[in-house]
């Protein structure tokens, strides 16, 4: 039988270089000794944020995942690489380096909603099975562009006529290093990411986060460390409905509300199929949908 180590709520880690995302999952969840997932996957050559949920916040990742992210990362010109990154074969080599002021105009054109290939070495699923895999096996998928949303991008250095630096907020789905192939294609050359990382997902931030070795050496006081999170924080998007004792307790049991009766409960005045949280005294008792002007549980909150 598994054990529940009574700890429920977000750690941000700082990714080291090196190690997948779900090796890091793996590591916390076996100092801790509790369920945990991580919200939003970092390659393994990116470092920085990346938000762990314990125990019972795993019933709210999607909505960590679905938060705007920040970016700093070193595109290198003239190299395109299979992966997009410094970690893939060399395909060719472009002779032509774009000027700091050539980067600068360019760099507003990606700005908005726009299209984006993936890479072909990503996790997307192409007929059961995950593109890298394929491209891996010399069968790389012509993945359809998708729309994605940049928010800002922005030039912060040019430390050689090789390299630029730059730093971009982005919405959920967008691949940093689709963002540099294209910046290179569109500037008359190529290029591949050097160096990056993430300093923010939604509102887990970079000075937020621990190393892991912290963890590591203290998984077993973690609730007593000043660095685990309320399971709510990523839930500051959607809108809050306040419960009674009754309503609370029946909600918890997965029963349906035909009628909030508090004060502040009226669901009539949110959008029919918007997912709230529901609370009672200053506590989260479960995400639930509004359906047909009633509140459906569909992840309760057990703590």
């Amino acid at each position: 039988m598994k054990v529940d180590s009574g700890i429920h709520g977000w750690l941000v880690i700082d990714k080291p270089l090196g190690l997948s995302s779900n090796r890091v999952v793996e590591c916390v969840r076996r100092a801790i000794g509790a369920k945990a997932g991580h919200a939003g996957t970092l390659d393994p050559l990116a470092t920085g944020v990346l938000p762990i949920a314990i125990g019972e916040a795993t019933k709210t990742t999607a909505y960590a995942m679905a938060g705007k992210k920040r970016y700093r990362f070193r595109i290198c010109w003239g190299v395109p690489r299979a992966t997009d990154d410094c970690e893939g074969e060399i395909v060719e080599e472009c002779p032509s380096r774009p000027s700091r002021e050539a980067i600068e105009a360019m760099l507003p054109r990606f700005l908005g909603t726009i299209q984006q290939a993936p890479p072909a070495y990503s996790a997307i699923k192409v007929n059961g099975r995950r593109a890298y895999a394929l491209a891996r096996n010399n069968a790389s998928p012509a993945l359809a562009p998708r729309l994605i949303e940049i928010m800002e991008l922005r030039l912060i250095g040019v430390p050689d006529p090789d390299h630029a630096d730059c730093e971009a907020v982005v919405g959920k789905g967008t691949y940093i290093r689709a963002l540099a192939r294209d910046i290179g294609a569109a500037l008359g050359t190529c290029a591949h990411i050097a160096e990056l990382r993430r300093l923010s997902v939604g509102r887990f931030s970079e000075s937020q986060a621990v190393a892991l070795d912290f963890i590591a050496d203290r998984g077993h006081i973690l609730a007593q460390s000043g660095c685990l999170l309320p399971i709510e924080t990523p839930l500051d998007g959607i809108p809050a409905v306040a419960l009674s004792e009754v309503e609370a307790v029946r909600l918890r049991n997965g029963q349906r509300l035909p009628r909030p009766v508090s004060e502040g409960a009226d669901c009539r005045r949110v959008e029919q199929g918007t997912v709230v949280g529901a609370w009672h005294n200053d506590v989260l008792v479960a995400l639930a949908r509004i359906e047909d002007r009633c509140l459906r549980p569909i992840r309760v909150i057990n703590r």
